[in-house]
């Protein structure tokens, strides 16, 4: 009689929790909302288009959980977030370069994912302008995702979480390529930057340190020509006197142009942040920023394409002696955003 009784109640129990999961699929979903992006007034303006891909609640959600999908590499264990690390804003800590599937090696450190709302191109060589374009990169590269969108798309279609997360997002359960890519996009899009002790003091709520308000100048005085604005990169691309790493390969914009007027130029890096960012450079040849100052002030190397801001006054690189290092170090640490690093919307 026991035994009846607890097969019965089993049963029960299985078809209550058959109809629990099939109301979680076929319920009414909330109307999505529109996802406010907020920044300081002297930010640059947005050159995100959002005319196509509206920054949605649920459009934000749905990039988040991609982001951190490892369905998206060919063998499953590679998310975009393997290596964009939060706590490290967003780079590939430890790593010079990016490590991707069966542990290959590609030829670029993972740049920082942050402001990319505010950027017009991505990627150390520019060579994407649409940032609903972006993740095709890494997820097609052999030596990272090495996958497909069909593949992705193969792996996801009958997955009851995403059903309803591409219904809640667009309307329907119709997974594609294009809406993937979008929804990663409008995650990246929701990633701002904008709570550093830099930006308290522009805004009047917190003094720098003199040591600080020392570096700043010094900065504005030596760095600035590249590293301008808000954002701290006026995103030109440009050879800053680095030798050619044969390991890797990489003459940078000249791969995209075939140009040898651009040959081993990069891409200006935004320095918000820079102090969680390290390894430093295209190819992480760095670990320190003391390293990359002791780089541009003694270790660079002339050349025909070497830009004419580390050449003046018959001087190669940037005139900088140790104190006046620690002092603009000082100063770029202020850019860090510790808010930004732990903020549990941008976590798995």
């Amino acid at each position: 009689m026991i035994r009846v009784f607890l097969k019965t109640v089993l049963v029960v129990m299985s078809f209550l929790s058959w109809i629990s999961c099939a109301d979680e699929v076929i319920q009414p979903l909330e109307k999505d909302e529109a996802y406010r992006l907020e920044f300081p007034s002297y930010f640059p303006e947005m050159t995100f288009d959002a005319s196509g891909n509206p920054v949605t609640k649920n459009g934000v959600e749905l990039g988040r959980k991609l982001f951190y999908e490892g369905r998206l590499s060919r063998n499953n264990t590679i998310s975009c977030g393997f290596c964009h690390i939060q706590e490290n804003a967003f780079t590939h800590h430890g790593h010079n370069v990016s490590h991707g599937v069966d542990d290959r090696i590609g030829i670029r450190n993972a740049p920082p994912i942050q402001n990319m709302a505010f950027l017009k191109r991505y990627m150390w060589d520019g060579v994407i302008h649409n940032l609903n374009e972006q993740a095709i990169i890494p997820i097609t590269d052999v030596n990272e995702m090495d996958s497909s969108m069909p593949e992705v798309i193969s792996k996801l279609k009958d997955d009851q979480k995403y059903k309803k997360l591409f219904m809640a997002a667009y309307g329907d359960e119709n997974i594609t390529g294009e809406r993937i890519l979008k929804a990663l996009s409008q995650f990246m899009v929701s990633m701002i930057s904008a709570d550093s002790k830099y930006d308290r003091f522009r805004q009047g709520k917190e003094n720098l340190t003199p040591e600080e308000s020392q570096g700043m100048a010094l900065f504005q005085q030596k760095c600035t020509a590249c590293h301008s604005g808000e954002l701290f990169t006026d995103e030109s691309f440009r050879n800053t006197g680095m030798y050619y790493n044969d390991q890797f390969k990489d003459a940078g914009r000249y791969r995209v142009t075939l140009d040898q007027k651009d040959w081993m130029k990069f891409r200006v890096p935004s320095l918000r942040n820079v102090e969680y960012t390290k390894p430093y450079m295209h190819d992480g040849r760095f670990y320190t920023l003391e390293a990359v100052l002791n780089f541009y002030s003694d270790s660079v190397e002339d050349n025909p394409n070497l830009d004419p801001q580390l050449k003046q006054n018959g001087h190669i690189g940037i005139a900088m002696n140790t104190q006046e290092k620690q002092l603009i170090i000082a100063f770029l640490k202020t850019l860090s955003d510790k808010n930004f690093i732990s903020n549990p919307k941008f976590a798995e």
